[in-house]
Parts: C-alpha cells; sequence; structure tokens
C-alpha cells in the first residue's frame, strides 16, 4: 500500500522554485534543493524525478503563477496605461526586495538553459507569448479608450514592452542603482 504523502507538492515545488531562482539551474546542487525544499531525496525524486524534471515543473509553476498574476492584472485592467506603468515601476522594488537580485526566472533561464534545452526554451517561448497577448490586448482597449497614442501597432508596441521588461529585469540584476532604472521606466514608457 503506498504511503500518503506527508507534504504539500505545490508549496514544495514553490521553494524548489526559490532555490532555482536564486541559484540558477546549473548552480543548484541536489543538496540545496534538499535543503530548500525540507524533504528527503527519496521524497523529492519519488514525487518530481529527477533535477531536470523539477527544474521543468519549477518552470512551469511559475508560469503559473507568477506571469499569470501579471496577466490577470493587465486583462482586468480598466486603466491599461496605467496598469503597465505600474507593472513598470514596481520592476525595480519587486527585483530588489529580497536580499540578493534574481531578476525574472524566465529570463535568467533564458540565458542559462534555452540555447541548448528546447524544453526549456519551448515554456519560455510560450510565457513570452502569453505576455504578449495580454500587453497586446491592454493596448488596444487602451488605445480605443484613448489612453495609448495610436502611433504603433498593438502587437509591435506589446513586444517593445515585453522587450523592454525583461530587459529592465535582467540591469536590475546586474545592480542597477534606482536613478538608472526610473532613466530607463521613464523612457520606456514615454512611447505610450
Amino acid at each position: 500500500m503506498p504511503r500518503n504523502k506527508s507534504f504539500d507538492e505545490l508549496e514544495t515545488l514553490d521553494k524548489a522554485r526559490d532555490v532555482f531562482w536564486e541559484k540558477g539551474y546549473n548552480g543548484t546542487p541536489p543538496q540545496d534543493i534538499l535543503d530548500g525544499t525540507g524533504l528527503s531525496r527519496s521524497s523529492l525524486y519519488d514525487t518530481y524525478g529527477d533535477k531536470h524534471a523539477l527544474f521543468i515543473r519549477s518552470l512551469q509553476r511559475y508560469r503559473q503563477t507568477v506571469t499569470a498574476a501579471a496577466i490577470e492584472y493587465l486583462d482586468a485592467a480598466a486603466d491599461p496605461a496605467q496598469a503597465i506603468r505600474r507593472i513598470f515601476h514596481a520592476a525595480y522594488d519587486a527585483m530588489t526586495a529580497e536580499e540578493f537580485r534574481k531578476g525574472c526566472l524566465m529570463v535568467n533561464s533564458i540565458n542559462e538553459l534555452a540555447p541548448h534545452d528546447p524544453e526549456v526554451e519551448d515554456i519560455i517561448r510560450e510565457n513570452r507569448q502569453a505576455l504578449e497577448n495580454s500587453y497586446a490586448r491592454a493596448i488596444k482597449r487602451g488605445q480605443q479608450q484613448g489612453q495609448i497614442a495610436k502611433t504603433h501597432q498593438p502587437r509591435a508596441l506589446a513586444r517593445y514592452l515585453v522587450n523592454s521588461l525583461w530587459g529592465l529585469t535582467t540591469n536590475i540584476k546586474l545592480g542597477i542603482d534606482k536613478k538608472a532604472a526610473d532613466d530607463i521606466v521613464r523612457l520606456t514608457l514615454s512611447i505610450l
């Protein structure tokens, strides 16, 4: 008879995601995963598989939580232009709220794994497309409401904004100061 699991699988997955987010895939030895999740090696690997499978599930969990929250926020915004501005202005504080600047897990994974891991690349591409689609919907609504200039097509502007936000998170991880981040955000948002 199989034993019942005495841990919350999603909570444990979130803890593993946070370890990968902080240290990267290659910088995370199995012991750090065990320490970060509080599980035994057998419980962890019986539930999630090997390190790569756990990372894939962690990346998918990021998509289901962090990315989904941003998409829901944009989709529900009565004032899409203001919502986009808030996302950009909040990026610095969100990325520097913890002891170390972890950036965006998707962007970190692009640089570390996507060039040679097609499964990771597929998740990141889907994540980016979902974000882009959400920005495009918000921009189109903002243009219809007169809040966003009609100078650019919604899709093109959405691509620009996602690219700019991901670039901003990379620079924040690099350690730019608040003034530099504010300069980037101000200039980026001037296109709206």
